[in-house]
């Protein structure tokens, strides 16, 4: 079931560009971007997220994740 979003199609795809564009910039290879998608997450979490949601955030995020590829 998809989920509704507060954000738009447009404002997403946006930023998903902007994101691609710079890491096209500096050449990053699949893992090193991933692993920097890894550490904005965390970032995100530990800064933004109050300690006691901080698990259930990453295990919701983790599942949306799981879901959303192809395997």
């Amino acid at each position: 079931m998809p989920i509704n979003s507060k954000y738009s199609d447009k404002q997403i795809e946006q930023i998903l560009a902007e994101i691609a564009a710079v890491l096209d910039k500096h050449q990053a290879s699949s893992d090193l971007s991933l692993m920097i998608a890894g550490n904005i997450v965390t970032n995100i979490l530990n800064s933004d997220v109050p300690r006691a949601q901080r698990k259930l955030i990453a295990d919701k995020f983790s599942q949306a994740l799981l879901s959303s590829i192809d395997a």
